[in-house]
């Protein structure tokens, strides 16, 4: 049975991500930097047993190193890694000061590159070091439409996950001859509680109309791209960006 850790997986897509995989049979470590309670609800509804939680600040090195250890000790091992976890913040430059770009800029980028980086740097040294090895490992990064489309108001956050797809990119070359499979998917706007203001306020029908169906995408729709990515059979896949935006932004 294939044990798989997801980062930000307290809500929205992560948690969906997490019913996933539980779905398709295997124990999942939620993992949280604060909100325990939110991740424990998410494990309670799980399908199966043996799930856990976990918790650290992907911003903090030490952090992750603890909670990946933690997961592989808990679990006995991971055999897939959903690098979920991310930080939006909003900072348009014409009306931001120099000090709260520096720190929004900073803040976003140790979050969700550096993070991502390092949780993935943790969980191939587990791979590598453990008894049956690396072969038939999976890494599933959450990117964003926004890495191509632009992020007017959070150019940080766009940058950040253009960083994501070619990291992805990088590793998915780097990491094959390990047997690891490496991929992403890129979503447009979702509908997930911390969009909730968003998509009730005046912005709400600009956003749903920039698809042709007319709205915007769902948690568990993301997921199921997500969760086949982490299926053997998606092993030719290694190295995509697979794009799930509605055809709101084509490429």
């Amino acid at each position: 049975m294939a044990r798989a850790l997801v980062t930000g997986g307290a809500r929205g897509i992560g948690a969906a991500v997490a019913s996933a995989l539980a779905e398709a049979g295997m124990t999942i470590a939620v993992h949280a930097r604060a909100d325990i309670a939110a991740a424990e609800a998410v494990v309670a509804k799980l399908p199966g047993d043996g799930h856990i939680v976990v918790s650290g600040d992907l911003a903090d090195p030490a952090q992750v190193r603890a909670f990946v250890t933690e997961t592989a000790s808990r679990l006995g091992g991971i055999d897939v890694l959903i690098n979920n976890a991310g930080i939006y913040t909003e900072h348009p430059l014409p009306v931001t000061s120099y000090e709260d770009w520096i720190r929004n800029w900073q803040r976003v980028i140790d979050v969700n590159v550096h993070g991502t980086a390092n949780v993935t740097w943790c969980f191939v040294e587990h791979l590598r070091t453990r008894p049956e090895g690396p072969e038939g490992a999976r890494i599933v990064n959450v990117g964003s439409r926004g890495a191509y489309r632009g992020e007017p108001d959070a150019p940080a956050y766009g940058a950040s996950k253009a960083a994501v797809h070619s990291m992805t990119q990088s590793l998915a070359v780097s990491l094959a001859p390990l047997g690891v499979v490496v991929a992403a998917v890129a979503p447009g706007f979702v509908n997930t509680d911390l969009a909730a203001s968003v998509l009730e306020g005046e912005r709400g029908d600009a956003i749903r109309a920039q698809s042709p169906f007319g709205r915007v995408g769902e948690p568990e729709e993301v997921a199921s791209a997500v969760a086949w990515l982490a299926t053997p059979g998606a092993r030719w896949a290694s190295g995509a960006v697979l794009d799930l935006n509605g055809a709101s932004y084509l490429r």
